[in-house]
């Protein structure tokens, strides 16, 4: 059973006014609380959002966040783009005023199962390819989270038998408080926004959290293959453990080419590893986790096969864009970590022009050095980060800076030959040139379509 809160007659503060700041403000009012949002930008740039919540009978707060404002309240909620140590918070804090982020919230409404799938690298398209897997399964099933629909939307059209399916951000995890999914997927584990986590072992111990109240009844799906995943291994839930390696006593793990599910001593082959069709290693792991969680939440496992050979590609992940000239362009602008850029360049076996730079998280680019000695031709650096990443290159690869990602398309058309690749893989986050990863993916994809329509020097004949 899980804990509910009446929201009537409360004074509720929702801090941040994104997407999710916006849809928990008017789910609040919609429980009768007494709603104020608040929010560092002005009114003139939030004039849409604005309008909405004063209709609702949100009160709004802008241009500052207010401390006595948040002192006046009986629940803080918090959108996943605000810092949780914010000064106005540990104020409220002390004064033990409940801060929540909106999945806390959102999870004592939802009804049925939840599978909530967090990592460092590979939680949308797994958390995309579990609700596919169940759905061709005809099992009910909702999916939103960190993958663009916050829960609250999704808490009206949950019944008991639904299954919903959510992506969760170390950012929401941190301000928990009874948040506890049936099943938690952990994919892996490497530094990451280690510009708003103080250490890796802080954001690590925010990932964790997800499994924190869980229960024996529950389940936990770990990655074998993760060192640093497998000695944090919780001690309540059941552990399914998934490895591209070697067997697992309990989960899924690929074998001589093909996957298995080993549960409580039987074991039941999925599909073949060339039955996959997605690209990279990455992605087998992807696939053993969803079909781990897939298989604890009611799916058979030939619905599990048929989900996975019918699933495509998420968009902005190793996404194919167009083939010009027989030079291939590919987006995978949702590669905002090292880690991430790396297992998209190894999904590639050599020719690359690899697109890099944006915001920087606080984590060294070296990594990439050996990957992009082997398999690119050059890496075009962007952003705010590229000074750093041309030093942490320096001599791994011809660096071009190309300021600007219009420019770096530019370059890398006019240089790439038939049979090269241009990857958009930044490794860092968008903010300093975009508003998210979204709107960087759908620049890229804009500029390469109007490559089309104009000659590319070096590419000979186009493709018709």
């Amino acid at each position: 059973m899980r804990p509910g809160i009446d929201l009537a007659g409360k004074r509720v503060l929702v801090v941040g006014l994104a997407r999710t700041g916006l849809v928990t403000s008017l789910f609040a009012a919609g429980y009768g609380a007494i709603v104020t949002a608040t929010d560092e930008k002005q009114e003139s740039e939030l004039l849409e959002t604005a309008q909405r919540l004063r209709a609702a009978g949100v009160v709004l707060e802008l241009g500052a966040h207010n401390r006595d404002v948040f002192l006046r309240q009986d629940l803080i909620v918090l959108s996943p783009g605000v810092p949780a140590n914010l000064p106005p918070l540990e104020l409220a804090r002390s004064r033990r005023i409940p801060v929540w982020s909106e999945i806390e919230l959102a999870w004592r409404f939802l009804r049925g199962k939840l599978i909530a799938v967090t990592g460092s690298n590979g939680k949308t398209t797994t958390t995309a390819l579990i609700a596919h897997i169940l759905q061709s399964a005809s099992i009910p099933t909702l999916v939103g989270g960190n993958i663009g629909t916050p829960l609250l939307s999704l808490v009206e059209t949950s019944t008991d038998s639904t299954v919903t399916v959510a992506e969760v951000s170390s950012f929401q995890l941190e301000t928990i408080d009874s948040f506890r999914p049936e099943i938690g997927v952990l994919l892996n584990l490497t530094p990451d926004h280690l510009d708003r986590h103080a250490s890796f072992e802080e954001y690590a111990a925010a990932k964790m959290r997800m499994f924190d109240n869980q229960t024996d009844r529950d389940a936990a799906v770990l990655n074998a293959d993760d060192p640093e995943v497998s000695r944090r291994m919780p001690s309540r839930p059941q552990i399914h453990w998934f490895s591209r390696r070697k067997r697992v006593a309990q989960g899924a793990y690929l074998r001589d080419g093909q996957i298995f599910f080993r549960d409580h001593g039987s074991e039941y082959p999925l599909l073949h590893r060339d039955q996959i069709p997605l690209r990279g290693e990455h992605n087998v792991e992807n696939v053993l986790a969803a079909s781990s969680a897939a298989y604890l939440a009611g799916a058979e496992p030939a619905a599990i096969a048929e989900g996975v050979q019918s699933f495509r590609a998420v968009e902005h992940r190793l996404e194919f864009v167009a083939e010009i000239g027989g030079v291939s362009y590919y987006n995978d602008s949702k590669a905002t970590n090292v880690d991430a850029a790396l297992k998209a360049i190894e999904a590639f076996p050599g020719s690359l022009y690899v697109i890099l730079g944006g915001k920087d998280k606080g984590s060294s680019y070296t990594p990439l050095r050996e990957p992009l000695r082997t398999r690119a031709k050059a890496a075009l650096l962007i952003g705010a980060a590229a000074e750093k990443i041309a030093v942490d290159l320096s001599g791994a690869v011809p660096c071009f800076h190309a300021v600007t990602l219009e420019r770096a398309v530019e370059l890398a058309a006019e240089r790439a030959q038939r049979g090269d690749i241009v990857l958009l893989a930044p490794a860092c986050s968008s903010f300093d040139q975009f508003e998210n990863y979204e709107h960087r993916g759908h620049a890229f994809k804009s500029l390469v379509a109007r490559l089309e329509n104009k000659p590319v020097a070096g590419a000979g004949p186009r493709k018709g």
